[in-house]
C-alpha cells in the first residue's frame, strides 16, 4: 500500500499535477498582464545575459 492509499486526505501525484496546471490556468486568466519592460532595464538584462554568456 501506497502512503496515498492509507491517508485519505493525500491525494496522487497526478491529481495533484492537474489541480495546479488548473489553478495555473486561472490565474493567467484572471491577472492582467504584465508591463513590458523599460528599454533601459531591458537594455541592462541583454547586457547581463551577454557578461554571463562569456563567462561559460
Amino acid at each position: 500500500m501506497t502512503q496515498t492509499d492509507n491517508d485519505p486526505d493525500q491525494i496522487d501525484r497526478k491529481t495533484c499535477r492537474y489541480i495546479c496546471d488548473a489553478v495555473g490556468e486561472r490565474l493567467q486568466q484572471s491577472m492582467p498582464p504584465e508591463p513590458a519592460l523599460s528599454s533601459r532595464l531591458q537594455q541592462l538584462l541583454e547586457e547581463m545575459q551577454r557578461q554571463e554568456t562569456g563567462r561559460h
